[in-house]
């Protein structure tokens, strides 16, 4: 069995870290080059960074903060928020970016998962799918623009069509959960994650241990992400990872 994967993820408006509730009420949390820095000394697996604000401000990613938050990994790093064109993601890879994360542009322009892949390879490239339950049945609706758009997607059929356009992993995050520390939605999660061959990461909701645990068995992820349980210090990386490992799931050693 693969080893299930902890997740840092850094939100950033205007070069800080900010978290918040349901994508709203944003509050500040850090300088993304320091966290990233502790993260890595904590044994995190990966850190994502997302420019929450580039697509509706309709520009790409600060690069500037990209590059210092990668010279302060020796871990995976993804960097989403404004990648419309390859030369977007070209400037990613170069300020340091092991990943792209392509969200409202990969709706608009389906197309671009497969350019980007087809030059970088698919590991290179993470299509994030925010959803939230639609109120009928259970099925899921996917929205764009930093969750303020209905894209008229269902979650899972986005999914496969993005995975057969040559992602190499899905970011699935919950709004109905996020920042709300109620635990993840293993429903969507585990939807999108028997429909599709690749990785599903699920962001939404990490509160606890248990939360971690549900959506790595029940909610069948391949790894969980986390912001403001990590960025306040409430879950220390290296204890969770012994926790889990406790119970049975298979986790990269914590040095």
């Amino acid at each position: 069995m693969l080893t299930k994967r902890i997740i840092a993820c850094l939100d950033v408006r205007d070069g800080a870290v900010v978290k918040g509730v349901r994508f709203e009420q944003l509050a500040a949390a850090g300088d993304p080059a320091v966290l990233a820095r502790r993260y890595n000394d904590e044994g995190i697996d990966e850190v994502l960074l997302l420019d929450i604000t580039a697509t509706l401000e309709h520009r790409g990613a600060l690069l500037e903060t990209v590059r210092r938050t990668a010279a302060a990994l020796f871990i995976p790093f993804g960097v989403g928020g404004g990648v419309r064109s390859l030369d977007d993601a070209a400037a990613l890879f170069d300020a340091g970016a092991d990943k792209v994360s392509l969200n409202s542009a990969a709706l608009a322009t389906p197309e671009l998962i497969t350019a980007i892949a087809a030059r970088y390879g698919s590991q290179a490239v993470v299509v994030a799918i925010d959803a939230r339950k639609n109120g009928v049945g259970s099925r899921f609706a996917v929205f764009g623009r930093s969750g303020t758009e209905n894209a008229r997607r269902d979650a899972v059929e986005w999914a496969r069509e993005a995975t057969d356009r040559g992602a190499g992993e899905i970011l699935l995050t919950s709004i109905d959960r996020d920042g709300s520390r109620a635990g993840f939605d293993c429903a969507l999660t585990a939807a999108v994650a028997t429909a599709v061959s690749i990785p599903v990461i699920a962001s939404g909701g990490a509160g606890t241990a248990d939360h971690f645990a549900e959506v790595f068995t029940t909610g069948r992820a391949d790894a969980a992400l986390a912001a403001s349980i990590f960025h306040f210090g409430e879950i220390p990386v290296a204890a969770l990872k012994r926790d889990l490992a406790a119970r049975g799931l298979p986790m990269r050693e914590v040095a």
